[in-house]
């Protein structure tokens, strides 16, 4: 047996894609609540006012703010050990720069926080997964202003001393490393006045790293058990060739895209590759002594990412080769791996390549958060849905991460996104499901909103009854 006792196997999700009631509970408004649906092919938009004749599939999410007890009680036969999930800010803090909190707000997530301990749950709470209170985009342009530093640590320590008795899992932000891409400019930084400027992204991001630190200094202070962790998108890219420069080429936009946030986080310092990255591009970011002896300070106690594909990369312009699609970020297709229905390519192996190479370079615990297959749900005419390509998925994902335990690597735990079908984060859709539980509602929000078992939600089960042996013995 080689998944260690105590392996927190459980599940994930996202306030902002799960809850909905977005005007319920003295909730305020988020970035979330502003974007459009988008399509398979297109990107939600963000509206400044939300319009009435467009959908906003976030306002209703899956309803999980009055169904958490039905929910909740469909992860516990499952046996999970941990449930991520998020808080959303603006449920607490609904413009984000109040003084005083929303004690209703407060009170739902004590609510879902007793009913997860009820059935021996652990939260593994997100503090800020692009939930970012609009007010604080529209009036500050989200953490490009400093002074949103101090919004985010007050609301960061509000939660550590209210929760400090129901949470011991924290993590600060999600996909913090998306900051370095232009989409990431206003979903993830609340930037909402040229978010493709990269000295602006850069410099909200720096401000990010801070309120990060000064958070985690904080919940110590609270609680010193607690464990508080970074997330990033971990996007996996090989050289296209064995050319020199395209091994090259794809090394320098691994250290962007994947080290410098992980070395700020983990290490507590700047990347000397970085600094190089700054100059060459004469992106000046403002970053006193004091910033940067916060970051050495605040470093997390682990380490967590989101894997969901890999890709490749060239020197060479990417329309020399076929571009398949991915979590943030695509790049050339690899011609050994398949593709799901939303041209993610499946790659159970870089999984285990991946979690050595973190792991190597951090030595701290790693936690794998989001990992899972978008498709398409099929219900029978006998009411049940046969996913045997999101079993083939996940089974495949897991003796890999058997590997990698064998191989040295402290993996803790496992968390499969989308453990509930949710709203697409990127396009806004129902229909790219990644759940274990069916929930009936279209990419129109149209449904009833009841729950379905999957075939996948008694395979996964079994999973973590025999703490993964079932995957292992079917290898």
């Amino acid at each position: 047996m080689t998944f260690p006792k105590g392996f927190l196997w459980g599940g994930a999700t996202a306030a902002n894609q799960v809850e909905g009631a977005w005007q319920e509970g003295g909730k305020g408004e988020s970035i979330p609540d502003h974007m459009v649906a988008g399509s398979r092919t297109s990107h939600r938009v963000m509206t400044p006012t939300i319009d009435v004749d467009k959908y906003y599939p976030n306002h209703d999410g899956i309803d999980f703010y009055h169904r958490y007890k039905e929910d909740i009680a469909m992860f516990a036969e499952m046996g999970f050990k941990v449930f991520r999930m998020s808080i959303a800010w603006s449920r607490i803090f609904p413009k984000g720069d109040e003084m005083t909190p929303n004690e209703e707000g407060l009170r739902f997530y004590d609510e879902v926080f007793d009913e997860c301990a009820k059935h021996g749950i652990e939260p593994l709470v997100t503090i800020s997964h692009f939930e970012l209170p609009y007010h604080l985009a529209e009036e500050y342009d989200g953490f490009l202003d400093r002074r949103t530093i101090d919004f985010y640590v007050r609301y960061a320590t509000t939660l550590f001393t209210r929760y400090k008795d129901k949470v011991n899992y924290w993590l600060t932000f999600n996909e913090i490393n998306f900051g370095t891409l232009p989409l990431g400019g206003t979903m993830l930084l609340g930037i909402l006045n040229d978010s493709a400027n990269e000295e602006k992204r850069y410099q909200a991001l720096h401000n990010m790293f801070v309120a990060s630190a000064k958070a985690v200094e904080a919940g110590h202070k609270i609680n010193p058990d607690f464990k508080i962790g970074c997330m990033l998108a971990y996007i996996t890219m090989y050289p296209a060739t064995a050319k020199p420069e395209d091994v090259l080429a794809c090394r320098e936009l691994n250290q962007k895209l994947n080290w410098f946030c992980g070395d700020v986080q983990v290490k507590g310092k700047y990347p000397y590759f970085m600094e190089e990255y700054f100059k060459k591009k004469n992106i000046q970011i403002e970053r006193s002594a004091e910033d940067l002896a916060t970051i050495k300070r605040g470093v997390v106690d682990y380490y967590t990412f989101s894997y969901y594909m890999s890709s490749c990369t060239s020197a060479a312009e990417y329309s020399d080769g076929e571009t398949v699609g991915g979590n943030l970020f695509g790049g050339l297709k690899n011609p050994y791996l398949e593709t799901s229905e939303w041209g993610w390519q499946i790659d159970p192996v870089g999984l285990r390549y991946t979690l050595n190479e973190l792991y190597d370079r951090y030595e701290v615990p790693l936690m794998i958060v989001e990992n899972g297959l978008g498709a398409v749900d099929v219900i029978d005419e006998t009411n049940q849905i046969h996913d045997e390509y999101r079993i083939d998925y996940i089974r495949r994902h897991i003796i890999e991460m058997d590997k990698a335990i064998e191989d040295g690597v402290d993996l803790i735990g496992y968390t499969p996104w989308g453990c509930i079908d949710l709203v697409s984060g990127g396009t806004g859709e129902m229909s790219k499901r990644y759940g274990f539980i069916y929930v009936d509602k279209d990419d129109k929000g149209n449904g009833t909103f009841d729950r379905l078992k999957k075939d996948s939600f008694e395979w996964y089960k079994q999973v973590i009854a025999s703490n993964g042996q079932t995957c292992l013995e079917t290898e």
